[in-house]
């Protein structure tokens, strides 16, 4: 078995200062190692991990994901529509459950059988982590190259390839004390493109904007392109997932995840990790118009929902329901001069502009000069480039 400890301390000598993920019983000893040493990040589900760790990523970090090999296919998502286009790299680690030729629960048996070959299907260089200390140390140290070129890999490991670290107990997290400001008259029910205009007005070009699948990032793309713009292309539902792991990346720098209605509910577990860790540099805004409009606008169940009664219980120390424009610009600058971790939901009308663009820069030129731009790390504001994408 692996020294755990000994393995631990080598990651982080690498420079890998970031983890995220969901417990495996076969990565009980790495992850209670990370755990007790403060560095892991309690995500809810797989995907949510990995995007957690590409917001890390743009805020500068070496990331390193964990998870089971079912939770492999949570992950896939993000890691194709998200880390592949936009190139953000992960180092990552995932169980071998269901092994061929061992015994096992009955629900691992297929995906014991296709971990490697999900991890090729989405071209992500992978190993099987020796269970011999300096073998995986020599491991690590090879493919700790990968990750800075823009490529993910992962490693799979089987049972018993770590040795046990007991878990430290931690400290509770107490929610504390909790605002709420629901809905308590009607809405003025503005177009997204007035809450983006004020939205971009009011966080300047030093604050990070992780804005959402669909027309949310065209319309903050034709507002005005810069390199603190975050337009998200698919991995739906992970907007505040990013834009948490860049808070806590960048505890120096402000971040607002703009969320939708139907992304929010693709992924709602999300809202109980950023509560959790509750960063006060990150404001998300969900504009909720009840539909899937660049799909054809049909209906979420959202109608159903109240979005900023969820973000209190979850534990956001401020929930508010935006019921204009008026009150976003309050609540914005409420955040801005006393920083809490905050949530606004504000309803809007469908509409956008028959000619609305798409982004016409790639998505990895978005990701490297976000990086770049909030990091200092020398990468140069790239030239636009043709990238449509056909209707």
């Amino acid at each position: 078995m692996i020294d755990t400890m000994k393995f631990g301390k080598s990651l982080l000598g690498h420079g890998f200062d970031f983890y995220a993920g969901v417990p495996c019983s076969y990565l009980k000893p790495i992850i209670n190692y990370l755990i007790n040493t403060g560095e892991y990040v309690k995500a809810v589900n797989e995907g949510d991990a990995v995007a957690i760790c590409s917001g890390a990523y743009m805020g500068g970090k070496r990331p390193i994901v964990m998870m089971q090999n079912s939770g492999l296919a949570n992950a896939v998502s993000p890691l194709s529509s998200l880390n592949s286009i936009f190139q953000i790299p992960v180092l990552g680690f995932v169980s071998l459950r269901g092994e061929t030729g061992h015994l096992d629960e009955p629900q691992h048996k297929l995906m014991g059988c296709i971990t490697d070959k999900i991890l090729d299907i989405l071209g992500i260089e992978w190993e099987f982590l020796s269970d011999n200390t300096p073998e995986a140390l020599g491991q690590i140290a090879r493919v700790v190259k990968a990750v800075p070129e823009g490529r993910s890999f992962f490693f799979i490991v089987r049972k018993n390839t770590f040795c046990d670290v007991e878990l430290c107990k931690s400290p509770c997290r107490h929610a504390g004390k909790k605002v709420l400001v629901g809905k308590s008259k009607s809405d003025s029910m503005p177009l997204r493109r007035e809450v983006l205009e004020i939205v971009k007005s009011f966080s300047g070009d030093h604050t990070a904007l992780i804005a959402t699948t669909g027309y949310t990032g065209r319309e903050l793309y034709e507002l005005g392109d810069h390199n603190n713009n975050f337009y998200m292309v698919g991995s739906m539902g992970c907007a505040s997932s990013i834009a948490l792991g860049f808070a806590l990346a960048r505890k120096d720098r402000n971040v607002i995840a703009i969320d939708g209605d139907g992304a929010l509910l693709m992924r709602m577990g999300a809202l109980a990790t950023n509560a959790y860790y509750k960063p006060s540099n990150m404001l998300h805004l969900v504009l909720d118009n009840n539909s899937y409009e660049s799909t054809g606008g049909q209906e979420t169940v959202s109608g159903n929902v109240d979005f900023a009664g969820l973000a209190n219980k979850a534990g956001y120390p401020r929930a508010l329901h935006a019921h204009g424009l008026d009150e976003l610009k309050k609540y914005l600058e409420e955040w801005k001069y006393d920083q809490a971790l905050t949530f606004i939901n504000i309803k809007i009308r469908c509409g956008s502009s028959e000619t609305l663009k798409r982004p016409e820069i790639s998505p990895a030129e978005v990701s490297k000069r976000l990086r770049g731009f909030f990091n200092g790390d020398n990468c140069k504001t790239p030239v636009l480039q043709e990238f449509r994408i056909q209707n």
